[in-house]
């Protein structure tokens, strides 16, 4: 049986059910699996959104999350690690981000999980582009994103500083 891929950067919609089965398959010794499922506001900053549209650098961009997925299976000992992404243009209520990561015992899948994601919200090289009633604008870091990211022992200083 071919081992489903670790990243996933798609403009089609996944299927959570299908996504976390895959990454179970064949496994026995899964004690825990944790997933964020990341999807999109109809509102961000006191604004209503109508759309927002998400670039990436192909080969870039998976190279990267894959780098991150072998430090969370280092650091967590975890068993296995899926995530996908989408790309292109979407709407409020669509699904954007899928991280999913399966352990031996709970602790370390919440923490690889959420070492993931804290990852993704920094660090992956996504670009995106909200729709508003104001106009189109360009999504920034924020420092809240950053300082997620230094709980892990990670320095980053993405955020736009007003």
């Amino acid at each position: 049986m071919k081992p489903t891929a670790r990243v996933s950067i798609q403009s089609d919609d996944f299927d959570l059910s299908t996504e976390v089965a895959a990454l179970r398959r064949m496994d026995h010794g899964v004690g825990a699996v944790a997933t964020f499922l990341g999807t999109m506001r109809d509102r961000n900053d006191g604004q209503s959104v109508t759309t927002m549209e998400l670039e990436h650098y192909p080969g870039m961009t998976e190279a990267a999350i894959e780098k991150m997925i072998d430090e969370a299976v280092q650091r967590f000992e975890l068993r296995a690690a899926r995530v996908v992404h989408r790309v292109g243009l979407l709407g409020p209520g669509d699904q954007i981000v899928l991280v999913a990561v399966s352990a031996t015992h709970r602790g370390q899948a919440f923490q690889g999980c959420e070492f993931l994601m804290d990852y993704l919200k920094t660090q992956a090289p996504f670009w995106k582009k909200e729709a508003t009633a104001q106009g189109a604008r360009w999504v920034d870091a924020r420092v809240s994103d950053d300082a997620a990211l230094r709980r892990w022992g990670i320095q980053a200083d993405n955020a736009a500083v007003p």
